[in-house]
């Protein structure tokens, strides 16, 4: 045995993780294993659904009950970015990195809220789609870049907005994550989005290129009391896909749809509107969903649409 195993096994029966022994033996510290953050993405190729809107309130609800959040905005659109209040800046994405050039770590920008930090966005994210195909693993750069980062900084999450298709960069946030929630508007033909959805997971998972993906949850959206018709889809989503669908709702709400043109989650612009109290109960059963273990399910195929 050389001395830095007798110095590292002296530490081991004296208890002490580094530094002197209480021989005065030089300890080397073992390295901290971190543990990896549930990396949740919120995903569905039709736009309008409710998809950044979500991301920006559940990061907002879990950052404002102290967990740690790094909120990734994965769409050229930077809607997730602006929504939240972080300007857009040239060169401030995740393009460079996934293409190899610097790292995630370099973007990261705080928010208002103390736990919530961002990878913000810009268009130029949008000429990822074309450069990265071209690049070796191809499908898994964003989980390459993301590792780093997460061995680096302590988050209990990891939110991530997806761009309204299922092009290169969605992929991508498929194959690092653990989980999608995917956000669904009540009405019929947004069913279409959540069969498409469903069975993109299935492939994913059956490929090898990700096979510990499942869906997370599905959250109904734009729900309006008012008529029949966001009722039906709802039952009807329900009655497939059973305790996947959150029992939270998400109503249409004026305020939801203000809070952006401000750069502000609902909790901020309007803690009483029937939004913000909304995505506050969506929010907590995220949490306890995530106090249970995760097995990965056999999804079925999604609902035939008339």
């Amino acid at each position: 045995m050389n001395d830095e195993s007798e110095s590292i096994q002296n530490a081991e029966e004296q208890n002490v993780p580094g530094g002197d022994a209480m021989d005065g033996t030089k300890v080397v510290a073992a390295p901290v294993q971190r543990v990896m953050p549930p990396i949740v993405v919120l995903a569905n190729q039709k736009g309008g659904v409710g998809k950044t809107t979500t991301t920006i309130n559940l990061a907002a609800c879990l950052a404002d009950k102290g967990k740690k959040i790094l909120m990734v905005d994965m769409d050229p659109q930077c809607n997730a970015t602006s929504g939240i209040g972080v300007p857009q800046q040239p060169g401030r994405s995740a393009y460079r990195a996934l293409l190899g050039e610097g790292s995630l770590a370099d973007i990261v920008v705080g928010t208002r809220f103390k736990n919530l930090d961002i990878v913000p966005s810009e268009v130029d994210l949008a000429g990822a789609e074309v450069d990265m195909a071209r690049a070796d693993r191809y499908l898994h750069r964003f989980s390459g870049i993301l590792q780093p980062l997460l061995d680096e900084t302590a988050y209990d999450f990891v939110i991530v907005d997806c761009p309204p298709s299922l092009g290169i960069l969605t992929m991508n946030a498929l194959t690092a994550a653990r989980s999608v929630i995917i956000p669904m508007q009540c009405e019929y033909y947004a069913m279409e989005g959540l069969t498409v959805m469903t069975n993109l997971i299935n492939r994913v998972r059956e490929s090898g290129a990700n096979p510990h993906l499942e869906i997370e949850g599905i959250l109904m959206t734009m729900y309006d009391g008012r008529t029949r018709l966001s009722a039906e889809v709802v039952n009807e989503v329900k009655g497939h896909f059973g305790d996947l669908v959150y029992k939270a709702v998400i109503p249409r709400n004026v305020r939801l749809s203000e809070a952006p043109s401000f750069g502000l989650a609902a909790i901020e612009y309007d803690a009483s509107s029937s939004g913000a109290k909304a995505y506050k109960a969506f929010a907590n059963e995220f949490l306890r969903r995530y106090a249970k273990p995760h097995p990965a399910p056999s999804l079925a195929p999604g609902p035939t649409v008339q």
